[in-house]
């Protein structure tokens, strides 16, 4: 079965091909004899009843510095296309949701991954308040005192921005600072959104393991442990990425969540969990495969393709 797939994405050209997912599912849906077809989520549009990207075909190679050709830059119609992709990363801002809105419109014809309206509705730091029992003591608010009291509770915390990614803004307030007050105020000046706010799990010392989902199935996950004197465990940020398998508490999470996620057209799904407590469901852009592949031989860009064939031929 071939397909036409659209991948809206941040600039293809410009990525880590050793490290991005969105770069291996791709590559896997070609040598699957699928083509593909690139935008950038500014080239997206909707024009009298139709949903446009402008962008180009491509063709992709495992060769640094000269992985992807493109075709001649052209406008195509996303309802013609079997599958488009929903990958360009946060922030989760109203560029982003305006983009799941004009998705929706085709969805009926087309498989958008992941769902759109879902993606919309399913934030990584608010999915997971639907599970209150696997996760850390959380509060999301903006007003001070609400923030102060569940500090007072719980002594050492973790504050960051609702919709932040890659670690950016996180902060860690243990039993001795004195800097909550003017972190408030810096996050209320730069925006109107509500802040996130969880125990401290020292459980993150020893890692922060993603574990990937594909149709709501745990495939594998790998450790992230954050550098020496840092709390952060992204590799954004220079988080260092290990081999782990799952444990019985992630099987039981992931058989909690899972079938939430299938249910609502998570295809590919990452969860963040830390000890024994899921802390993140990430939906919008996750990442891991190409690292899981490398320490445990597990292709997840072929299981995840294997379910996207599998609903369009039903």
């Amino acid at each position: 079965m071939a397909l036409k797939v659209a991948l809206q994405m941040d600039p293809i050209g410009s990525v880590n091909i050793d490290a991005d997912s969105t770069f291996r599912i791709a590559l896997e849906a070609q040598i699957r004899g699928h083509r593909l077809f690139f935008y950038t989520p500014d080239r997206l549009a909707f024009v009298e009843g139709r949903v446009l990207a402008r962008g180009q075909w491509i063709e992709l190679r495992r060769e640094k510095g000269n992985h992807v050709s493109f075709g001649a830059e052209t406008e195509v119609d996303l309802a013609d296309f079997d599958v488009v992709w929903l990958r360009q990363d946060p922030p989760f801002d109203m560029g982003y949701i305006t983009t799941t809105h004009l998705l929706d419109l085709i969805r009926t014809k087309t498989l958008v991954v992941n769902d759109p309206f879902w993606v919309r509705n399913f934030p990584e730091k608010l999915l997971v308040l639907r599970f209150p029992d696997l996760t850390p003591p959380t509060a999301i608010a903006r007003d001070l005192e609400t923030i102060r009291a569940f500090k007072a509770r719980h002594g050492d915390i973790i504050l960051k921005p609702l919709y932040g990614n890659g670690g950016a803004g996180v902060f860690r307030l243990d039993e001795n600072d004195r800097n909550l007050s003017s972190l408030y105020e810096l996050f209320t000046s730069m925006s109107r959104e509500p802040m996130i706010v969880q125990k401290f799990l020292p459980a993150v010392a020893k890692g922060d393991k993603r574990v990937i989902l594909v149709d709501g199935e745990p495939v594998g996950a790998i450790n992230r442990v954050p550098q020496a004197g840092e709390t952060r465990s992204n590799m954004h940020v220079g988080g260092r990425p290990e081999k782990i398998g799952l444990s019985d508490r992630d099987l039981e999470i992931c058989r909690r969540i899972g079938p939430t996620l299938r249910e609502h057209g998570q295809i590919f799904v990452g969860i963040d969990v830390i000890g024994d407590w899921l802390t993140e469901i990430n939906v919008t852009s996750p990442t891991g495969i190409q690292e899981l592949e490398r320490f445990d031989g597990t292709n997840a860009a072929e299981k995840i393709w294997q379910a996207i064939e599998a609903k369009r031929a039903g």
